[in-house]
């Protein structure tokens, strides 16, 4: 129970960020993109934000022997970079160029609603299905993650 409150409360606090520094208002996003236009820098600094409390939670957090409400750490063993993950990422940086959402704020800015967002978070809930239904085995895994990462 305690793990899924920790869970529930982290959620919270990340999107009300996401609400704060108006990563869901997709014209303040693409201000930000447009580097050659009226480019608004000021996104540069909550994301730089986040990177300076991620860098320090992990260094935290990682110096306990497990964490707190699991058995283990689930960390990424692999630091390859392959098609899928560049394939993956340029994908994933056209649609936000071009919307001026991703996912997190995407469902943060539920509270606000409109027909954008709505198809938007339709199309992404279609996206992850095509590929469930296309990359994933039957096992549960995606196969990239059923190969020997070593």
């Amino acid at each position: 129970m305690m793990r899924e409150f920790t869970a529930m409360l982290a959620g919270i606090v990340f999107g009300v960020g996401l609400v704060i520094s108006q990563m869901v208002n997709p014209q303040k996003v693409l201000g930000f993109l447009d580097l050659f236009g009226q480019w608004d820098p000021s996104l540069a600094f909550v994301m730089g934000g986040a990177l300076v409390v991620t860098a320090i939670g992990y260094r935290l957090v990682l110096r306990a022997e497990q964490p707190a409400f699991t058995e283990q750490f689930h960390l990424p063993t692999s630091s390859r970079v392959d098609a899928k993950l560049a394939v993956g990422s340029v994908l994933f940086g056209i649609g936000w160029g071009l919307v001026g959402l991703c996912p997190g704020p995407a469902l943060a800015a539920l509270t606000i609603g409109g027909m954008p967002l709505l198809v938007f978070l339709g199309s992404m809930c279609a996206g992850a299905l095509l590929y469930q239904l296309t990359m994933v085995k039957p096992t549960g895994k995606s196969s990239q993650l059923t190969q020997n990462t070593n």
